[in-house]
């Protein structure tokens, strides 16, 4: 695959596990209570996160942790009808490739990667459950932030881009962190799709007492990734309420396997329907890991209330979606049906490797793009993330 990019490809969804120190590394200890400490149950680790012991993973040390795709064809369709959890019953001492930059370079050299997008996997949950405490989700974040930079890196020898977590709960401490990463050379910011909680409540992430930080950030050009994580979507009684009851159970489906599609979709109508791009021209997002089946719904939506409210909008708000949001859409997602919706160029290649509902190698994706072209397959794997990390300039 690389001899035919001309390059290796650049993955624009990789995950590491993170240390055991992760949250606590930079944190003063007299915060632990208010944000993340270890606690152990029955002879198992678990985190305790806002004073509350989380089960969002069932095991947070990741040793052992099952293998990169382990749920593969589950997703493909199930094939042998075996019941979800049967899929994670294999598993292995954590690797090192999984928690050490120089070994994961080693790894994306054989895998055919050029360069990676990094994102957390618990760092992506526990804003959640600290929404009620907006200083607690601070002074976590912060604090993980630095454990990213110092063991990952925001741009590690060029080739493995980390992103620093962001949140607006408190706009000035959303603007000075983003000032620290942006010295630190991070490419792009991740944040999760949901309403950002304040100290008075919940807003749109589009509110214009936002707008001094995303002035900065069109000012600065880099990328908003917004990625999948635990964005508190209520199942509203169909099922339990969590992260953690996403399978709802080993023998049924639950409502909240529903959950990051509608997560997503709520997310990007609201900024277009804030007109956030009117006033933000110059802001490319990313939605990454949240699959892409809810866009013909969505843009059904956007433009009937285009013709409903008019003068609204000062174009059919898809085309603005068209121009400044790019989707990475799942594995298993039709990349033709979203590749004319939003166009090729708007559509990114991302792995969710070594995570369980990827594919056990990266470049496995390159089967499903066989009907594209070479040019396209080429933008899809490669070039259409390497364009949205390097930073704009205004």
């Amino acid at each position: 695959m690389t001899t035919e990019l001309g390059d290796g490809a650049f993955d624009a969804d990789n995950h590491y596990y993170e240390a055991l120190d992760a949250f606590t590394r930079h944190l003063d200890p007299r915060h632990g209570p208010r944000t993340v400490q270890w606690c152990e149950i029955d002879g198992r680790r678990y985190h305790v996160v806002g004073g509350r012991v989380s089960h969002a993973v069932v095991n947070p040390t990741f040793d052992p942790i099952a293998k990169a795709g382990a749920m593969h064809d589950y997703f493909r369709g199930n094939p042998d009808q075996r019941f979800p959890l049967e899929f994670l019953r294999d598993r292995e001492r954590i690797r090192p490739e999984y928690r050490d930059r120089d070994a994961r370079l080693t790894v994306m050299d054989a895998q055919g990667l050029d360069a990676c997008w990094m994102f957390p996997t618990l760092g992506m949950l526990y804003e959640e459950l600290l929404k009620h405490d907006p200083e607690a989700v601070t002074l976590t974040f912060s604090a993980f932030n630095r454990w990213i930079a110092e063991d990952w890196g925001f741009a590690y020898r060029d080739r493995i881009f980390a992103a620093p977590y962001l949140s607006l709960c408190d706009l000035d401490w959303a603007v000075r962190e983003l000032e620290w990463a942006l010295d630190q050379g991070a490419r792009l910011i991740v944040m999760r799709p949901a309403a950002q909680f304040t100290r008075l409540g919940p807003r749109t992430p589009a509110d214009p007492e936002f707008d001094p930080f995303w002035s900065r950030v069109q000012e600065a050009g880099v990328t908003v990734v917004v990625h999948a994580g635990d964005s508190g979507q209520s199942a509203n009684g169909y099922a339990p309420d969590g992260f953690a009851a996403t399978f709802g159970g080993e023998n049924r489906p639950s409502i909240k396997m529903l959950h990051i599609e509608r997560a997503i979709y709520d997310y990007l109508a609201s900024l277009i329907f804030d007109r956030f791009f009117v006033r933000f021209p110059g802001i490319r997002v990313a939605s990454v890991e949240n699959g892409s089946e809810f866009l013909p719904d969505l843009f059904r939506k956007l433009t009937s209330q285009h013709r409903r409210i008019p003068g609204f909008f000062p174009e059919d708000p898809a085309e603005t979606f068209r121009r400044h949001i790019w989707v990475n859409p799942f594995w298993e997602d039709d990349p033709y049906e979203i590749a004319a919706l939003v166009g090729e160029d708007r559509v990114i290649f991302g792995s969710d490797w070594p995570h369980i509902e990827g594919m056990p190698e990266p470049l496995d994706y390159v089967r499903e793009l066989k009907d594209f072209d070479a040019a396209t397959q080429r933008k899809i794997l490669r070039d259409n993330t390497a364009a949205l990390n390097q930073r704009l300039t205004h």
